[in-house]
């Protein structure tokens, strides 16, 4: 029985440090769709959404996504110049749909987050879809 001891504290220790991820895009990554009216993330666990960044822009041609997300995501007033309507809330939140403009063009977008897991350590990425 003593040697289950430090396996069960290895394991609570994992999951204490084990960060927030998003589980889920959709559209999928790299997928050619027709316009959605949404995009869809889950995540591994509920988040308060009021500490976390959600963006979608058009992606210009020949720009690397993650640098473009690392030049967007902290931008302030930027709403005219994104794809997605949408607007943070307070609520708890595993799963989160960012409304998209109405004809939205042709071309390569970026889904771009930023969260604040609970243990205080942000998590950024982004994922990239084609409207055909």
């Amino acid at each position: 029985m003593n040697k289950l001891l430090p396996l069960s504290a290895a394991l609570l220790i994992g999951t204490a440090l084990a960060h927030t991820q998003v589980t889920k895009v959709v559209p999928a990554q790299g997928s050619s769709v027709t316009a959605p009216s949404a995009v869809a993330l889950t995540l591994n666990e509920p988040i308060n959404l009021r500490f976390s960044t959600f963006k979608v822009y058009a992606l210009p041609a020949g720009t690397d996504a993650a640098t473009f997300t690392k030049t967007k995501i902290n931008l302030k007033d930027d709403a005219e110049a994104r794809a997605d309507a949408y607007s943070s809330s307070s609520n708890m939140a595993a799963k989160l749909s960012i409304p998209l403009q109405s004809h939205l063009k042709a071309g390569q977008y970026v889904v771009m987050w930023r969260i604040l897991s609970d243990d205080g350590h942000p998590v950024s990425g982004q994922s990239t879809f084609s409207i055909k």
